[in-house]
């Protein structure tokens, strides 16, 4: 794979994130991407090994975004750069559509967007691993409309035991906002502290703003006394709907061990079948469209009426259910006359 760097998108503590343009190689890779690079003796390389790895681990799904691979690269400041080539979003992130909206989103998208992301968690759970920093700006949308979980910068393995009294019970990782309890009293990173995230995540969607109401003057001491001590959760959006609601108070328990999975919340009525669509193929139905009301050879009544009354049993063949229409529409002569519901269609 041969390419050129491009525009620059942003920037983070990994280093910069730029467009990759391919030159060569169009036949195994698009020919735009999203390319990060730092400086490949840096501790913000590590960081990007590691979402390598992660994104390795975990395999594809489509609600993740891909990795394409990674090298190194000598640019013009004599540096040499480790990349990591990924899927390109032009829709920008979560957090773009949310502050382009201003006072948050429409309940129908917000519903979409968290099933989205709760089956990309439901993956990366199922594999083994906690994101670890799950937030609005790390849920990139595409033109099409889905939205996919990306930077695992700082993702591990959820297999680290958390009775352990080790050094990395003790470390924070992630944004301050999105942090769960257990994780601020103790440096416990299992999948529950994805959950609380997401659940912060929804509330920020829904209101334009943070899930935890800070004033200007409280510091991050008092923002982690906040989550990690006492009863108090984020406050719950008065303009959610009660489904929207019910499904915050699951994600906001503070003993990660009663905290719902991203698999029981994906049953939950707030997101189920949200965004799906039901294909003509995946229905019963033929896949010709039908000429008439009696052109479904697997029709099957689903009411309680009394077929015999109406002598249009469902069982009957078409030969017989076009004999009583005819009888039907014979009986009694139908009056054209009235006209005033027709409109002229030009």
């Amino acid at each position: 794979m041969e390419w050129v760097r491009g525009d620059e998108l942003g920037r983070g503590n990994f280093g910069t994130i730029s467009l990759a343009r391919l030159t060569k190689g169009f036949d195994q890779f698009p020919p735009l991407m999203a390319v990060k690079s730092s400086v490949s003796v840096s501790v913000s390389s590590a960081s990007l090994k590691n979402e390598k790895k992660v994104l390795d681990r975990i395999g594809n799904c489509p609600q993740i975004v891909t990795c394409y691979g990674d090298g190194f690269s000598v640019e013009r400041d004599g540096e040499k750069y480790y990349n990591l080539f990924l899927e390109y979003a032009n829709g920008g992130s979560l957090a773009d559509t949310v502050k382009l909206h201003g006072g948050g989103l429409l309940e129908f998208d917000v519903r979409r967007y968290t099933r989205a992301i709760l089956c990309g968690l439901r993956h990366v759970h199922g594999n083994g691993f906690v994101h670890c920093d799950l937030k609005l700006s790390n849920v990139l949308v595409f033109g099409n409309g889905e939205v996919k979980i990306a930077d695992f910068g700082l993702a591990k393995e959820a297999a680290a035991a958390e009775t352990e009294e080790t050094e990395e019970n003790f470390e924070w990782r992630g944004t301050p906002m999105y942090m769960s309890p257990e994780t601020v009293n103790g440096g416990k990173y299992a999948p529950p502290c994805d959950v609380w995230a997401l659940g912060c995540a929804v509330v920020e969607m829904v209101r334009g703003k943070p899930a935890w109401r800070v004033k200007p003057e409280t510091d991050i001491f008092g923002l982690m006394m906040m989550i990690g001590i006492g009863d108090e959760v984020p406050e719950l959006p008065e303009n959610l709907s009660e489904e929207g609601k019910n499904f915050l108070r699951r994600c906001f328990v503070k003993d990660p061990r009663k905290r719902w999975t991203a698999e029981m919340l994906l049953n939950h009525p707030f997101v189920a079948g949200a965004g799906e669509t039901v294909t003509l193929k995946e229905s019963n139905l033929s896949t010709e469209s039908p000429t008439g009301p009696f052109d479904f050879p697997e029709f099957v009544c689903s009411s309680n009426q009394r077929c015999d009354e109406m002598n249009l049993c469902c069982s009957s063949s078409s030969a017989e259910m076009m004999n009583r229409l005819r009888r039907l529409v014979t009986e009694k002569p139908l009056d054209w006359s009235v006209t005033e519901s027709w409109v002229t269609v030009r």
